[in-house]
C-alpha cells in the first residue's frame, strides 16, 4: 500500500512490528516537524538564490518615494510657476487687507495709493498719469530719425532703425513716377484741348 504496510492477509505479528516501525518513524522525525513548524517561508528567485523581501520592500519604497516626488515636481511645472507666485502673492495681499482694519481713514497711505492707481473713464488728467506711467516703465526704445524730411518711396518707410534714409537705387523708381505724372498731364491737356470749344 501507499502507507507502507503490507496488503492483504497479514499476521498479528507483522501488523505489530509494521506499528511499531511507524512510531519509530515518526519518533525520528518529530524533531523535524517541530523545527518545520515554527520556520520561516524561504523565497528564492529564478536562479535560485535566496531573496531578501525585506530589503526589496524597501527599495521598492524609496523607487516609489523618488517617482512621487518626480511626478509632484512635473505636476507643479505643468501648473505653471509664474501662475503658482500669483496665487502666493494674491493669499498674501488678501492676508494683509485682511488684518487692516475695517474703518480706513484719509490719512490711509494704501487706500491713497490705490485709489490713485484706478483708471475712472472720462478722467481728463488719465492721459498725462499713463504718459507718466510709461515714461517711468520706458523700455529702450528704438532710435528714430532726426532730420529733414527724406524723399518719398513706395512703402513709406521712415528712415530710423532699419534703415538710414540714403537712396542707393539706380533711380527707376524716380524715372517711373515721373513718367506716370507725365502721362496724367498730358491726358489732362488733351481733354482740356479736346473740351476748349464746347
Amino acid at each position: 500500500m501507499s502507507s507502507g504496510a503490507k496488503a492483504g492477509l497479514v499476521s498479528a505479528d507483522v501488523l505489530q512490528r509494521e506499528k511499531q516501525e511507524l512510531r519509530k518513524h515518526e519518533r525520528s522525525t518529530r524533531h523535524l516537524e517541530e523545527e518545520s513548524r515554527n520556520a520561516q517561508t524561504v523565497f528564492r528567485d529564478k536562479s535560485g538564490r535566496k531573496r531578501n523581501l525585506a530589503q526589496e520592500q524597501l527599495e521598492q519604497r524609496l523607487k516609489a518615494e523618488a517617482e512621487a516626488k518626480r511626478e509632484e515636481q512635473y505636476a507643479k511645472w505643468g501648473k505653471g510657476l509664474a501662475q503658482e507666485r500669483q496665487q502666493q502673492q494674491n493669499v498674501e495681499d488678501a492676508v494683509k487687507e485682511m488684518q487692516k482694519p475695517l474703518a480706513r481713514y484719509i490719512d490711509d497711505q494704501d487706500l491713497d495709493r490705490m485709489l490713485r492707481e484706478q483708471e475712472r473713464e472720462g478722467d481728463p488728467m488719465a492721459a498725462l498719469i499713463k504718459k507718466r506711467k510709461a515714461k517711468e516703465n520706458k523700455e529702450k526704445e528704438k532710435p528714430r530719425y532726426k532730420g529733414p524730411a527724406p524723399p518719398l518711396n513706395r512703402f513709406n518707410i521712415w528712415p530710423g532703425h532699419r534703415w538710414d534714409g540714403v537712396d542707393r537705387s539706380n533711380g527707376f523708381e524716380q524715372q517711373r513716377f515721373a513718367r506716370i505724372a507725365n502721362k496724367k498731364a498730358v491726358q489732362e491737356m488733351a481733354y482740356k484741348w479736346s473740351v476748349e470749344d464746347m
